[in-house]
C-alpha cells in the first residue's frame, strides 16, 4: 500500500485524501485545526462552486449538501452609473446549477469523515524543516497549505504572475435576512461593478445555520470601499458593509431593509493576497521534492469564483494521475506532469480572472451592453463561470467577440 502524506484540510486537500482512502491508499493529513475548532471558527472563504467542479465530489460521494444548499441557477451582472442607476443589468441563466457551502461546515465535516474511515489526521503547524523529516516516509507528499514557510517552497513563476501586490481589498460577511432581487424569479449570485470603487457580489449559500447569503466586497486598494482594515468588531464590519451598500449599490442595500444578521460571530473575513502562479515542484531544504496542490501553486484574485472550482478540479485530476501512475515512483517528472494537466483547467480561469481585474476593453463593455438585449449573450457569459475555457472563444479578444456579437445578433433578428 502506497503511503501518501497531504499537508493542509482544504477542498483541495480533503478531497483528495478522501478520494486516495477510497481507492486504498494509505493517507495521512497534517492539519493545523480540527473539525470543532474549524466548524467554530471564522470564516475562510467566499466561493461558488459551479456543475464540473460539483461533478467531482458527486463521483466520490462527497456532495452532502446537494439538498440542503440553496441551488443557484444564474449569474447577474449589474454596472452602477454615476447617479444610482444601472445602465447594464441583465442575469445569465445557467445550464445547471451551482452551490455554495461555507467551508466551516464543508471542511470539519470532510475531516471527520477521513478519521471515521480510517485515515490518519495529525494536528501540527507543518515548517519545511518538518517535511524534510517526513518525506522519506511516503512515496509522495503534497502540499495543499500556503501557510507559513511552506509557500517559499514553491518558486514564483514570473511569466505567469503579472502582479507584485493585491489588486483587490476583500472583505465578506454571511447573513441571514437578506431578500431577493425583485425583478428576477430565480436565484443568482449578484455581481455589481461599481467603477472607481470596485465589485460588489452577493452569493447565496449555506452555512451551519442554514440558508444564508454572502455579501462580498471586492475594494479597489484605496479607494472608498477599502474600509475594513483594523475591524476586528463582526457588528462593525457589518455596519460599514451595509454602509457601502446604501451608498455605492442601493439597489442590493433595499434587499436588506428587512434586516440582516450575522450568521454567527465568526461569519466576517477581510484581508487582502497577491495573485501568483508558482512552480508547482517545492524543492526541500535537503534534498526530495514535494507537490503543490491548488491555489499553493495557482492562487487566483476570487472576483470569478474559481478558487474553489479550480481546488476540487486540481484535486480530481492529480486523483486520476496518482491512480494512472500505479507503482512507478512519484518523481519530479511525474509532479511537473500532473500540474500541467491541472493548468489546462487553471490556465484560463487565470487568464480570465487577470483580465476582469483589469478595466474592461472596449469589446467587452460592448457584449456586457449586449447581454441586457440579447439572453444567449448572458447566458454564455454565466455559464463561463463553470467553463472559462470557453471563454477565449468569443470574450477575450475583440475580433472573436465581435465575431460572436454579430452571429448572436442575426440570430436573434
Amino acid at each position: 500500500m502506497r503511503g501518501i502524506l497531504i499537508v493542509g484540510a482544504g477542498q483541495a486537500g480533503l478531497q483528495l485524501a478522501l478520494g486516495l482512502q477510497a481507492h486504498g491508499y494509505d493517507v495521512t493529513v497534517l492539519t493545523d485545526r480540527g473539525p470543532e475548532e474549524v466548524r467554530g471558527g471564522r470564516v475562510t472563504s467566499s466561493q461558488c462552486m459551479f456543475d464540473s467542479a460539483l461533478r467531482t465530489e458527486r463521483a466520490l460521494g462527497l456532495d452532502l449538501w446537494a439538498d440542503r444548499a440553496p441551488r443557484i441557477e444564474g449569474i447577474g451582472l449589474s454596472v452602477a452609473g454615476p447617479e444610482g442607476q444601472r445602465p447594464i443589468d441583465w442575469v445569465g441563466r445557467l445550464d445547471a446549477y451551482a452551490q455554495s457551502v461555507d467551508q466551516r461546515l464543508k471542511m470539519s465535516t470532510w475531516l471527520e469523515l477521513f478519521a471515521e474511515r480510517g485515515g490518519r489526521v495529525e494536528l501540527r503547524q507543518v515548517t519545511a524543516a518538518d517535511l524534510q523529516n517526513l518525506a522519506g516516509s511516503y512515496d509522495l507528499v503534497l502540499v495543499a497549505s500556503g501557510k507559513g514557510s511552506l509557500a517559499s517552497l514553491f518558486e514564483r513563476d514570473l511569466l505567469r504572475s503579472p502582479y507584485e501586490r493585491p489588486q483587490r481589498a476583500l472583505a465578506a460577511s454571511y447573513v441571514h435576512g437578506l431578500g431577493p432581487r425583485p425583478e428576477h424569479d430565480f436565484p443568482a449570485v449578484r455581481c455589481n461593478v461599481v467603477p472607481g470603487v470596485g465589485e460588489f457580489f452577493a452569493v447565496p449559500a449555506l452555512a451551519e445555520s442554514g440558508p444564508c447569503d454572502i455579501l462580498l466586497w471586492e475594494a479597489l486598494p484605496g479607494g472608498p470601499a477599502d474600509a475594513f482594515d483594523g475591524l476586528r468588531d463582526p457588528a462593525e464590519h457589518l455596519r460599514v458593509t451595509l454602509e457601502l451598500m446604501r451608498t455605492f449599490v442601493p439597489w442590493e442595500y433595499d434587499r436588506t431593509r428587512a434586516g440582516v444578521e450575522l450568521t454567527d460571530a465568526g461569519g466576517t473575513l477581510a484581508g487582502r493576497f497577491t495573485p501568483v502562479v508558482r512552480h508547482p515542484v517545492g524543492e526541500l531544504p535537503g534534498g526530495g521534492a514535494v507537490l503543490g496542490v491548488a491555489d499553493v501553486v495557482v492562487l487566483n484574485d476570487p472576483i470569478t469564483g474559481q478558487g474553489s472550482n479550480n481546488a476540487a478540479k486540481c484535486a480530481a485530476g492529480y486523483l486520476e494521475a496518482i491512480l494512472a501512475h500505479g507503482d512507478k515512483p512519484f518523481d519530479r517528472d511525474f509532479q511537473q506532469g500532473a500540474f500541467d494537466r491541472f493548468w489546462r483547467v487553471a490556465g484560463p480561469a487565470t487568464t480570465w480572472t487577470n483580465a476582469m481585474l483589469a478595466p474592461p476593453p472596449p469589446h467587452a463593455l460592448e457584449l456586457y451592453g449586449a447581454g441586457g438585449r440579447l439572453p444567449a449573450v448572458a447566458d454564455r457569459f454565466a455559464n463561463g463561470f463553470d467553463d472559462p475555457t470557453d471563454l477565449d472563444d468569443w470574450f477575450m479578444a475583440p475580433d472573436r467577440a465581435a465575431a460572436y456579437l454579430a452571429s448572436v445578433t442575426a440570430d436573434h433578428r
